[in-house]
């Protein structure tokens, strides 16, 4: 830890805030301790956590700190911690320790550490002098002209990032879709107005970096799935004629993709999960399908084959130790002037060679899919029994009813003498018996099912099962 220099205040100027020199940070850095947290407090060995945001203030100070307490603390499950146990505010952590604590020195614990902490991008030199403030300001909440706010609400904008080195040009001012109020040309998509995503390097979404007039580029965004979902991204025929490549709605510019992809495996490095690399690999097989330069076809076969080799069981950390991260770090610099040198020294230097085949992988690959089958086929067998059971007992139900017709016709039948009546009653038990028939038929032919549907006739099951059978 950096040495830390303080100047206590005397008995004759208690409420100068305690100076501390401290050390920059980087935009979302973490840390434990002095000089950000507080140590040994309440109790000897008691150590807090700290954490910054993205957003630094005019001044170069990080506008958004989150202090972490020890867990057993009491009273930490109410809302005065919300968001992960973190106090968001110097007046809700003074809230806490007055409500929690009463007979603490409020005064005397907040100049222990400084709650303001300055960032590496906001200051030029390594260490600075900043206040550790004791009265109700909160120095997260800075001064209206330090506050800089996303138009989309967004607190991730890029807008809110800490300026880098180089200085982009300007985004040209925009009428069009800019006219929207809760629009953001920094963090908006052009195609489907959400906010983008800044996860895994911001490599889900494009940035049109076109100069639309002097000293001004276009500068929207676009989730490159939506692009895709609207083709204007990858390779498109027609009037538009893309090849591996974005074409930007609000400018009619051109932008080359293929340098976008080449760093998706440098990315893929530092992502933890495989699920994660998987969806970034398979987001540059669909921006790369189907192009005719070599460039984009060569970088496509990479891809392809580091997704495949994800599919046979190979681990990240395998992954990364074969010779793939060698052959992405030559794409990684392809441009105009240099892409066919790099494909022509891949070409001589690193030749396919066969995958390895892990055999453990592809058995529990196919168990999986035998397991899947049969749980489909139960489902289906269970249908089936439910569609034949409620059929048949139907059918049992219209002969049980026929027969019930049929005694009461033969009773009234016996009781009538002889004459025109007697002979309609006889009519109607001979057509009662012939109904009856048919239906024993019917019912004979519907227990085909107990051979299963599928080799029961086709036109049983759509006469008496009402089932479309498809050629």
């Amino acid at each position: 830890m950096d040495s830390m220099d303080t100047d206590t205040p005397d008995q004759s100027n208690r409420d100068a805030p305690v100076r501390l020199l401290l050390r920059p940070v980087r935009p979302m850095e973490s840390g434990v301790g002095l000089p950000y947290a507080p140590e040994n407090w309440p109790k000897p060995g008691d150590i807090w956590s700290w954490k910054v945001g993205p957003r630094v203030g005019g001044r170069g100070t990080f506008k958004d700190r989150y202090l972490y307490p020890p867990k057993h603390l009491p009273g930490l499950d109410t809302e005065m911690t919300r968001r992960g146990n973190a106090f968001r505010s110097r007046l809700s952590l003074e809230r806490y320790i007055r409500r929690a604590f009463p007979k603490a020195d409020v005064r005397k614990f907040f100049a222990s550490f400084t709650w303001t902490i300055p960032s590496t991008d906001g200051m030029s030199q390594k260490q600075c002098l900043v206040p550790v403030y004791s009265s109700d300001e909160d120095p997260m909440h800075e001064n209206g002209f330090d506050n800089v706010v996303c138009k989309a609400g967004n607190d991730k904008c890029r807008s809110l990032m800490p300026p880098s080195d180089t200085k982009p040009l300007p985004a040209m001012p925009c009428n069009i879709c800019c006219s929207e109020p809760s629009f953001c040309s920094d963090c908006c998509c052009i195609l489907c107005c959400k906010s983008i995503s800044l996860e895994h390097e911001g490599y889900s979404y494009v940035k049109c970096e076109a100069v639309v007039s002097e000293g001004y580029i276009c500068g929207h965004v676009a989730h490159i799935n939506c692009a895709l979902r609207a083709y204007v991204a990858g390779t498109i025929g027609g009037s538009i004629g893309l090849d591996a490549e974005y074409y930007c709605r609000r400018c009619d510019a051109r932008k080359d993709l293929v340098p976008h992809v080449s760093r998706f495996l440098e990315i893929c490095q530092t992502v933890e999960y495989q699920g994660d690399v998987e969806k970034i690999l398979n987001l540059g097989i669909c921006i790369l399908r189907g192009s005719r330069r070599d460039n984009a076809k060569e970088l496509l076969n990479c891809i392809e084959s580091t997704v495949i080799k994800l599919k046979c069981g190979t681990s990240l950390e395998n992954l990364w130790n074969d010779d793939a991260p060698t052959i992405w770090s030559d794409f990684s610099d392809i441009g105009e002037s240099k892409g066919n040198d790099t494909l022509q020294s891949l070409q001589d230097v690193t030749p396919i060679e066969p995958m390895p085949f892990n055999h453990e992988a592809e058995m529990h690959k196919l168990e999986e899919e035998i397991r899947d089958v049969l749980k489909g086929l139960r489902g289906a067998q269970e249908s089936e029994y439910q569609i034949a059971e409620a059929r048949l007992y139907a059918q049992k139900e219209c002969l049980d009813d026929l027969y019930r017709q049929l005694e009461k016709e033969k009773s009234e039948l016996s009781r009538c003498g002889s004459g025109t009546d007697a002979d309609s009653l006889m009519t109607n038990v001979v057509k009662r018996l012939d109904q009856i028939r048919r239906e024993v038929t019917k019912l004979k032919e519907m227990e085909e099912v107990a051979k299963g549907f599928g080799r029961t006739p086709r036109g049983i099951l759509e006469e008496y099962f009402h089932l479309n059978i498809e050629e």
